[in-house]
């Protein structure tokens, strides 16, 4: 069989694969292993010290800072068999993000792992570290294959990671692949960054024009007063051959990214997504899940029912809407009305989140801000859909760079 080959920009045909070889992944590592939770649980974590990583924070492809947990160095000296380094990779074991896979910042550590969590340490001399995690990525489908079912959950054991075949080529030809892969998530990250600081700027005002500068005479409301509460139900299951731009809370989490889905694969009701709404989740998380949908949302565009939708009352007010939401007070509201339910999730419900309160002097001042922020949301906006673009490039290149079928040049 040929395969294409990459060389400047050009396609080549390459038919050599015989330096590939089959090696099991305990062969090439120097260390695969998960940690614990430290005694107590949740409530023995700190505000600060070292990072307690958890599936939650193990995205594909992309490591999650939301929920990072802290421990003591006492704590984390009860884990030091699961110290984690830099290049190491992180696998989820269990769960329903199970298999999911990233590469650990250095900026996280001194760090360790709970049993969710498999660090995968590559043997340097044998695999390029980032060419393990491509390759884990593009058979993420082959892991959940191996994954058992338990009682309640998969989970990948160790016996399964040590065993996974890896096909492997030289290492010049793994550090190639590695770079052509590496160089788009390296732009992706960048437009990430670059939105986090565009939020950032965009909350930082919020602060000052409607809490710092906040004055005793300003007018009490509510989020009522300025939107309303959508509830359009849809059942996908009706029309199996129709497909769904799917907003859902692994899809938030794993980087505000929709799954395209046809309907025969979505079973339960959801809510239909309108432009220029808000979503947020129902689920009382340390950071709110807040989804600002933007005006040219596809037509069939559909959320969970752990989410709310919101749309403004008017156009004008859709940026304060969108950063009210994200507030601290606007979050520790939602928080008090969630301690109230109980359960395993703890929930809020519609009418908390239009009960919000907030102040102003007057609506032309909400109206004023949502103008001065809108530059900031449009080039988040731009910089959404430019990910998306990378993301499918690299998501169609890895599959075929990991088997073979398209070769890199090492001229």
């Amino acid at each position: 069989m040929s395969e294409r080959k990459i060389d400047n920009g050009e396609w080549k045909i390459e038919n050599d694969l015989s330096e590939w070889r089959e090696c099991e992944l305990a062969q090439l590592t120097n260390k695969i292993g998960s940690g614990a939770t430290p005694r107590g649980g949740s409530n023995s974590y700190k505000d600060e010290g070292i990072s307690l990583i958890r599936s939650q924070n193990v995205l594909d492809l992309q490591f999650s800072t939301n929920g990072l947990a802290f421990i003591d160095e006492g704590q984390a000296d009860a884990l030091k068999n699961v110290i984690v380094e830099s290049n190491d990779i992180l696998l989820n074991i269990t769960g329903d993000s199970v298999a999911r896979v990233c590469r650990v910042p250095d900026d996280i550590l001194p760090a360790r792992v709970n049993q969710h969590v498999a660090i995968i340490r590559a043997n340097d001399e044998k695999l390029i570290p980032r060419f393990l995690l491509y390759y884990l990525m593009a058979q993420k489908e082959e892991l959940l294959s191996q994954s058992e079912i338990g009682a309640t959950r998969r989970a990948i054991t160790k016996g399964v990671i040590e065993k996974f075949i890896i096909s492997l080529p030289p290492l010049p030809e793994q550090k190639a692949i590695a770079e052509v892969l590496s160089s788009l998530d390296d732009k992706i990250d960048l437009l990430h960054r670059q939105n986090k600081t565009l939020e950032q700027m965009a909350q930082t005002l919020f602060r000052q024009w409607f809490v710092e500068e906040a004055q005793e005479d300003w007018e009490g409301y509510k989020v009522y007063d300025i939107a309303d509460h959508i509830k359009e139900s849809i059942k996908p299951a009706s029309n199996p051959l129709q497909t769904y731009k799917h907003y859902s809370l692994p899809a938030f989490d794993n980087g505000l990214n929709p799954i395209i889905e046809a309907g025969r694969e979505i079973l339960s009701n959801k809510y239909k997504v309108i432009p220029k709404s808000i979503l947020v989740s129902k689920l009382n998380p340390i950071v709110p899940r807040i989804w600002a949908i933007s005006s040219d949302v596809s037509e069939n565009a559909i959320c969970s029912t752990e989410f709310q939708v919101f749309k403004p009352k008017k156009e004008s007010y859709y940026e304060f809407l969108c950063f009210l939401f994200k507030s601290d007070d606007a979050v520790g509201e939602l928080e008090m009305a969630a301690s109230g339910t109980s359960g395993s999730h703890q929930r809020v419900k519609p009418q908390d989140i239009l009960n919000i309160p907030f102040v102003t002097p007057s609506f032309c001042k909400i109206e004023d801000y949502s103008l001065e922020v809108l530059p900031l949301i449009e080039k988040q906006q731009r910089n959404n859909k430019y990910i998306h673009t990378l993301q499918s490039l690299r998501d169609t290149l890895l599959p075929k760079l990991m088997s073979g079928e398209v070769r890199v040049s090492l001229l």
